[in-house]
C-alpha cells in the first residue's frame, strides 16, 4: 500500500476526492471505506487476513454525473493500478469479442508500468550518468592512452616547472575538452545540437492467429514472448538533438539497470493486493425477463464474469493472478433494466449499492468553477 494512502482515512480520503468531483456524497463516502477497509486488511496479521473480502460496489447514476471520475481519482489517490472497462465489450465465451479474462491482464499492464517507473526514478542518476557518458563518446570519442615511455626524457620533458596545467599529451588535452563538454551538456548549452545514436529497435514477430483463431489469448501472448525473445534485437542509428538523445538514452539505459524478473514479482503482488477493477456499462449486459436472443449471450457474460469478480486464478504474461483481492467498481444508467435483472450471483458479489444524484443547474456551475481541474481554471492558467 502506498504511504499516500496509508496516512488517509474516509473522512480525508472524502475530502481529497472533493477537490475534483461535485457533489456525490453518499458515493464518496462508500469508495472511502472501501479503500479504508483495503488498508485494514493489509495490516491485519492474523489469519483472518485472507479471510477478508473487498468491499466490491455497484454506482447506479445517469451517464456523466462522476462514476468513473470517482474510480479514476480513487485509484490516483491510492496509487494503485487502475483500468477501466467496458462489459458490453465482452462477449460470452465462444462469441467473437474480448475475453473478460483480458481485464485482469490490462490491470497487470498497468501495474507493471507503475512499478517500472518507480524503479526507473530509483536508478536515475546512475542512468544520467551513463547517458551522459554515451553523448559525450558521441561528441568526443576518447583516445586510448599510450604506453608509457621509458629512459631518458629530453631537458622539455624534465623541465617540471614549464606550465605544469598545460596539457602534456594528446590523452589529457582529450580529457580536458570532455570535461568542458560534459559541463556544457549539464548546463543544456548542447541541447540543440545534433549528433548520431544507436537506438535498439523492438523486435516484433507478427504472429497471427492459427487455426482459425482456435487459440486462446494467454497461450497466444506465451508464443509471441517466445518468439520475441529469440529473436536479435537490432539496432539502428539516429540523428536527433542532444536533448532528445537524452530522453530516449535515459529510458534505455534505465530499463537496463532494474531487474524485470524483481518488477514482474511486485507488479503482480500490487495488482492482486491493491488493483481496482471499473466495470462500466453493466446495465447492458443484464437480461431482461424475456430471456430470447441476445439476453441470452448477456447472461452469459455475467457468468463469465463472475469467477473473475468471485476470485480467481488468471493467466497473464507475467505470472498468474489472483483476483480475490481486487477491488471491482461496477457502474451503469440501468435506464432500461435494473440491478435485480443481473444474475442473483453477480448481484452478491456486489454487496453495496450507490444511487448517484443527477446533476442540477447549479451542479454544473459549480464543475466549472470549483474542481482544482476546472475548466474556467485551465483557461485562465494556459
Amino acid at each position: 500500500m502506498s504511504k499516500k494512502e496509508i496516512a488517509l482515512t474516509p473522512k480525508q480520503i472524502v475530502k481529497e476526492l472533493d477537490k475534483y468531483i461535485i457533489g456525490q456524497s453518499s458515493a464518496k463516502k462508500n469508495v472511502a471505506i472501501a479503500l479504508r477497509n483495503r488498508w485494514r486488511r493489509m495490516n491485519t496479521k492474523s489469519e483472518l487476513k485472507e479471510e477478508i473480502m473487498p468491499n466490491n460496489i455497484l454506482m447506479i447514476g445517469s451517464t456523466g454525473v462522476g462514476k468513473t471520475e470517482i474510480a479514476r481519482r480513487l485509484a490516483k489517490l491510492a496509487d494503485a493500478p487502475f483500468v477501466k472497462v467496458e462489459a458490453s465489450k465482452f462477449t460470452e465465451v465462444g462469441y467473437v469479442g474480448r475475453d473478460v479474462e483480458s481485464m485482469v491482464r490490462d490491470l497487470v499492464e498497468q501495474a507493471i508500468h507503475m512499478v517500472k517507473v518507480q524503479k526507473k526514478e530509483e536508478v536515475r542518476e546512475k542512468a544520467e550518468g551513463i547517458v551522459e557518458e554515451i553523448i559525450l563518446d558521441a561528441l568526443i570519442p576518447p583516445i586510448k592512452k599510450t604506453p608509457a615511455r621509458t629512459g631518458f626524457q629530453s631537458a622539455s620533458e624534465t623541465n617540471s616547472f614549464e606550465n605544469e596545467t598545460a596539457p602534456k599529451t594528446d590523452e589529457e588535452l582529450n580529457e580536458k575538452t570532455r570535461e568542458r563538454f560534459r559541463e556544457k551538456i549539464r548546463n543544456g548549452e548542447l541541447d540543440d545540437r545534433k549528433i548520431d545514436i544507436d537506438i535498439k529497435a523492438p523486435s516484433n514477430p507478427g504472429i497471427g492467429m492459427i487455426g482459425g483463431g482456435m487459440i486462446d489469448e494467454s497461450s497466444m501472448i506465451n508464443l509471441q514472448d517466445m518468439l520475441s525473445g529469440m529473436m536479435p534485437k537490432k539496432s539502428k542509428k539516429r540523428k536527433v538533438t542532444i536533448a532528445d538523445a537524452k530522453k530516449i538514452l535515459l529510458d534505455e539505459e534505465a530499463s537496463k539497470l532494474i531487474d524485470f524478473e524483481e518488477v514482474k514479482e511486485e507488479a503482480v503482488q500490487k495488482t492482486e493486493n491493491t488493483g481496482i477493477i471499473f466495470i462500466d456499462e453493466i446495465d447492458k449486459i443484464a437480461a431482461s425477463s424475456n430471456k430470447q436472443g441476445a439476453d441470452v449471450s448477456r447472461e452469459g457474460v455475467q457468468r463469465d464474469l463472475l469467477p473473475i469478480v468471485e476470485g480467481s486464478s488468471v493467466t497473464t504474461k507475467h505470472g498468474v493472478v489472483n483476483t480475490d483481492h481486487i477491488l471491482f467498481i461496477s457502474a451503469g444508467a440501468f435506464h432500461v433494466s435494473k440491478p435485480s435483472d443481473l444474475i442473483p450471483e453477480l448481484q452478491g458479489r456486489f454487496p453495496i449499492r450507490v444511487e448517484l444524484d443527477n446533476l442540477t443547474e447549479s451542479d454544473f456551475l459549480k464543475i466549472l468553477l470549483e474542481p482544482k481541474n476546472a475548466l474556467t481554471k485551465q483557461y485562465e492558467r494556459y
